[in-house]
């Protein structure tokens, strides 16, 4: 079992992952992986050019040109380790390569979505969202991540599920057929198990019987 899998709680399910664009990588790739490869043409051109200092100088070149790829290859770890997801409950965000920090926001406490898109991010299919939560951090912010329409389309669906879910167990309601169909969009979604869609349908039809 992955360490996200190990987050999620009973019955929770992912139904949205994402992490930031690649285009976050061109700078890490320009500022580390061209000095390497410079550093690597320069040892070979000097083991070719001064033949008796070759293996002191092949030396010298690739632990220098070890360097920035070290560098490069940490940011390539730390963007693919970053991701986001939409749960059956949650926002979450999990960061870092061996040291993680988790960020979660429940579904039921987000009170709001701002995405901002520049023209190149809607070309390229990525921007900033905004979850504004009635938590004590306020705002959680997820910036440059792909397929932003996407992400926020799923949890606002889900949150609207949820809020569906939640209304069901309270007294009250409307007309069966329409309570029923709810039940039946829950199910799908996975936040019913088929036995608690059995029991709250008969409830439910037991209710509206009497």
């Amino acid at each position: 079992m992955g360490y996200i899998e190990q987050l999620l709680g009973e019955n929770e399910r992912i139904l949205f992952r994402t992490r930031q664009h690649a285009l976050v990588l061109i700078r890490p790739t320009l500022g580390y992986g061209i000095p390497a490869g410079i550093l690597i043409g320069l040892t070979i051109a000097s083991g070719i050019l001064f033949p008796p200092f070759t293996l002191p100088v092949v030396i010298a070149g690739l632990a220098l040109a070890a360097i920035p790829l070290v560098l490069l290859i940490h940011s390539l770890l730390r963007w693919w380790n970053e991701v986001y997801l939409v749960t059956t409950r949650r926002v979450i965000q999990v960061e870092g390569v061996l040291n993680k920090n988790v960020f979660d926001s429940s579904l039921e406490k987000v009170n709001d979505v701002v995405l901002r898109q520049s023209l190149l991010g809607r070309l390229l299919n990525y921007g900033d969202i905004e979850i504004l939560t009635g938590s004590e951090i306020g705002v959680n912010r997820l910036s440059r991540i792909a397929n932003p329409l996407r992400f926020k389309q799923v949890m606002l669906d889900q949150k609207a599920a949820l809020g569906e879910h939640l209304g069901l167990e309270s007294p009250g309601g409307g007309e069966t057929a329409i309570l029923l169909a709810q039940l039946e969009a829950l199910r799908r979604s996975g936040l019913l198990s088929d036995q608690e869609f059995e029991e709250k349908r008969q409830a439910l039809l037991k209710r509206q019987g009497s």
